[in-house]
């Protein structure tokens, strides 16, 4: 049996080597083909299942998890689609902003003059259609994203006049949430509704923001207040919209690597999330009332600390207008200059004296209103946002803001570089946000049409350059950056009546007059002394500027007379200096 058994094993072993050797052409074609059209069949099945459950059972599951939770994970779920849909509309309005650039450049105006009609209507069209896809984007993005199309505005002497027009709207119109978000947002916060915490609450608000809306309210004794109330989903979707500009500046950075911005995104998150802190805005508008409170003629509302909450602020209503409504400004017969001269003055308090910096007075958060005095009034809203300069960085500051209006270019050197900053006279040039010119002492608050050109061609042609100073620069300087510049586009709306160069600079230098006064000890308890020491450096100044201001004129009659008399040739900048 057995020697039969090897026998028939022996057989079947030479078969099959024969099979192998001589293959019938037939059978291993039609095997092969019947084993591959299973085995394709078997995956088209399987394939088409995971489709089916991907597609069907993924909305089947999310959709019950949505309906058995609680409200504020119901929210959290929204804000991660809703995150998503942001993404890609940033991504969408990216590329069509680029695209849009590129085919108007590159096809549209192609062999124009850059000075003919033809090309000057072509790019407005093109500014236009991006700045409106820019505020559409923002506006149903929201939060933060309107936050940044605020900051845009105040650069009107870099970007098109189109951009400022139409980016302007969202200083002070934004979402508008329904009424049961502002219910929901009370129940979390107070465990009560708008109706228990108030005699009276208007679900219509009379502001709304980039991060909250703004109701107006009475309290059960009958004073009228405004209640700053947070769009319910901002915290929770915070970290995940930082996230998405991260992405985007990224990308920018691949695209155009020396346009680098996410380390400016990356210094300010902190800053910006203390935004969404109702109770550490509280804190600051008291703070800031205290530090202003020698200034008579600015007002900031008083909060009532029972009906706010890190999500909702509760302060005095106060009337009046937005500092650049020059008109109404007109209307109640208060005077453009003197509100302009009040406005400086007073963040110019805050950058060289106190150091702690309102980094958001756009137009919606300062109000003009008739004060005691009949003289213009200063409301301070929105105190959200703040910065804090050492006091070290203050005194160069100070410093540096009077050697330029004296044009003493070895300190605006030396403390331009007390700040870090190297490249010393860009430095200056953008802090002033106007070119500097060392041979005359004036300096225009409204640039001239070649001063507007050459602001907006060294801030493309040396994009590298400013670059390197703001990074080298101390961090809070971002944010008083943008003050100065805010602070001058409005002096520019209400027609530049004032002086502002030489108003901070007389602030600049009280201000390093107290400081010194307080560092020697108890004397700065003796009001007289701190008053002695400012009046004494505030009159070293005045007489400084107006010596050198004497002996620029003088010599530029002596060498006028010289070149009457024919003593002395004139060549073109030294012509440019005698006019």
């Amino acid at each position: 049996m057995t020697v039969e058994t090897n026998r028939v094993l022996r057989l079947c072993l030479h078969h099959i080597a024969l099979l192998r050797r001589y293959p019938h052409p037939g059978f291993s074609l039609q095997t092969t083909r019947s084993f591959s059209s299973l085995r394709e069949g078997k995956r088209r099945g399987l394939l088409w299942k995971m489709l089916v459950g991907i597609f069907v059972g993924v909305p089947v599951a999310v959709g019950v998890q949505y309906a058995v939770s609680a409200p504020r994970e119901r929210r959290k779920m929204r804000i991660m689609i809703e995150g998503f849909g942001r993404l890609c509309r940033s991504l969408s309005v990216g590329i069509f902003i680029s695209v849009d650039y590129w085919w108007t450049t590159n096809v549209a105006v192609r062999g124009l003059d850059e000075s003919s009609p033809s090309y000057l209507a072509e790019m407005s069209a093109c500014h236009q259609r991006t700045a409106e896809c820019m505020v559409e984007g923002a506006i149903k993005n929201g939060g933060i994203y309107i936050k940044l199309g605020q900051g845009l505005c105040s650069f009107n002497h870099l970007l098109p006049p189109e951009y400022i027009r139409t980016l302007q709207v969202l200083e002070d119109k934004a979402l508008n949430r329904r009424y049961k978000e502002v219910d929901a947002l009370f129940q979390e916060d107070f465990d009560k509704s708008p109706e228990q915490l108030f005699k009276t609450f208007d679900y219509e608000p009379i502001a709304a923001a980039s991060l909250a809306q703004v109701h107006k309210a009475e309290l059960f004794d009958g004073t009228p207040v405004a209640v700053k109330v947070q769009y319910i989903d901002l915290r929770d979707r915070f970290d995940g919209d930082i996230r998405t500009l991260e992405i985007l500046m990224d990308i920018i950075k691949f695209m155009h690597p020396s346009f680098g911005f996410r380390w400016v995104l990356k210094d300010l998150k902190g800053t910006l999330a203390q935004e969404l802190d109702f109770e550490n805005e509280a804190r600051n508008s008291e703070r800031c009332a205290e530090e202003l409170k020698h200034f008579s003629f600015v007002y900031v509302p008083k909060v009532f600390w029972e009906q706010t909450s890190k999500r909702v602020l509760t302060a005095e209503f106060c009337n009046g207008c937005k500092i650049n409504n020059v008109e109404e400004i007109k209307r109640q017969g208060l005077s453009l200059k003197d509100t302009a001269d009040k406005l400086i003055r007073t963040f110019a308090e805050q950058i060289f004296y106190t150091g702690f910096i309102h980094a958001d007075p756009h137009p919606g958060n300062v109000l003009v209103r008739r004060g005691p005095d009949n003289k213009a009034e200063l409301v301070l809203l929105d105190h959200g946002l703040y910065e804090y300069l050492s006091q070290r960085d203050r005194v160069a500051l100070c410093k540096l803001w009077r050697s330029i209006v004296l044009r003493d270019e070895a300190a605006m050197e030396k403390y331009s570089n007390a700040l870090g900053v190297k490249e010393y006279f860009l430095f200056c040039e953008m802090l002033l946000q106007r070119p500097i010119n060392m041979q005359e002492l004036g300096l225009s608050n409204i640039l001239s049409r070649e001063e507007t050109t050459y602001m907006r061609e060294m801030a493309s042609q040396r994009f590298d350059s400013i670059m390197r100073v703001l990074k080298s620069m101390p961090r809070p300087m971002l944010l008083v950056f943008r003050n100065i510049n805010t602070v001058r586009s409005i002096n520019i709306t209400l027609g530049a009546p004032v002086d502002r160069y030489f108003v901070m600079a007389k602030s600049a230098v009280r201000g390093w007059g107290k400081i010194q006064a307080e560092r020697t000890g108890m004397l700065p308890r003796l009001w007289v002394f701190r008053w002695v020491r400012t009046t004494w450096e505030s009159l070293k100044f005045e007489a400084a500027l107006r010596w050198e201001i004497a002996m620029m004129s003088v010599t530029r009659s002596f060498l006028g007379l010289l070149s009457y008399l024919g003593l002395i040739s004139v060549d073109a900048d030294m012509y440019e200096y005698l006019r």
